[in-house]
């Protein structure tokens, strides 16, 4: 008999993430997508009515206010996004015996450790942002043990441009390009975030926090290099094949801090699902030759 296809519920859709989850998952699962103006997670009165008419197995929440400059100066917009809407999710999906798959940020570390963060250590976020988003992780780990919280970095997809392709694009435009070298993270391929995430739609699994994203890290700069390297192999024409480094310091339109280093260690998530991630080089040369390859070759 064939294994029943799970009722996934995916909120913000039209995300960079979830967005490219609602597209993986729905080859396989019976998979629903809500983003505004159907559903906005900051009206916390209307949320609850709207989803307990829909029944689900697993809730995904994709939505938040992630511009962290931004979330400097709508506060208030920011703590019921970011902290107090996934705690209503989280109780939502409670009172359906479902599964709750909420995402935040490496931006919940103040940088300050030069080697990857596990679950295990303490966040000290340096921003409002990553302030909201720790309380938000809270509001759901503590609601149920069945719930997730997934921090996730630097995300890549198909469904939304990401820095890779602004990159890129521009490189196409202009004949100088430049990239932060001083800050340090690791890449996300939100299409291999969707095959480890999908072994959690076994409930048996055990919820709780882990961090999911490609292997390796770089900084910025050597992010958009190999990028450029690898639309350049693709085939794309660019105006240059070099990224110029800059420095985090000089980024005066930066609002909020960031964290220098910030890379996520996936060896809780490994040990969960059997799965290790593959380098982010191997996610994005994949991703830019599905995107690019078929736009430089002649028709």
């Amino acid at each position: 008999m064939a294994e029943k296809k799970k009722r996934v519920l995916i909120l913000g859709c039209q995300g960079r993430l979830a967005g490219s989850l609602l597209k993986c998952w729905s080859k396989f699962q019976e998979v629903t997508g809500l983003a505004r103006p159907a559903l906005d997670v900051s009206d916390l009165k209307s949320l609850p009515r709207i989803l307990d008419d829909l029944e689900f197995d697993v809730l995904v929440n994709g939505t938040g206010l992630t511009n962290v400059d931004r979330c400097e100066s709508a506060r208030e917009e920011a703590h019921i996004v970011n902290a107090l809407a996934p705690g209503v999710l989280a109780e939502c999906a409670s009172r359906q015996g479902a599964r709750l798959i909420h995402f935040s940020t490496d931006y919940v570390f103040d940088g300050k450790k030069r080697e990857a963060y596990s679950e295990e250590d303490t966040p000290s976020p340096l921003g409002f942002y990553g302030t909201t988003k720790l309380e938000g992780e809270r509001r759901v780990l503590e609601e149920d043990t069945r719930h997730m919280v997934v921090r996730v970095s630097w995300v890549f997809g198909p469904t939304k441009p990401s820095f890779a392709d602004s990159l890129i694009e521009r490189a196409m435009r202009e004949d100088r390009v430049e990239a932060i070298e001083d800050k340090f993270s690791c890449p996300t391929s939100a299409e291999d975030t969707a095959k480890w995430l999908e072994f959690f739609f076994d409930p048996s699994v055990e919820g709780g926090l882990y961090h999911a994203c490609n292997s390796g890290h770089c900084s910025w700069r050597e992010y958009g290099a190999k990028a450029i390297e690898l639309a350049t192999e693709a085939g794309l024409k660019l105006r240059t094949n070099q990224v110029a480094p800059i420095r985090l310091a000089d980024m005066k339109q930066f609002i909020a801090p960031r964290p220098v280093f910030s890379m996520l260690s996936t060896r809780k998530l490994t040990a969960a699902t059997g799965m290790t991630p593959r380098h982010w080089h191997e996610a994005l040369r994949e991703y830019i030759f599905k995107k690019y390859a078929p736009i430089s070759s002649p028709s």
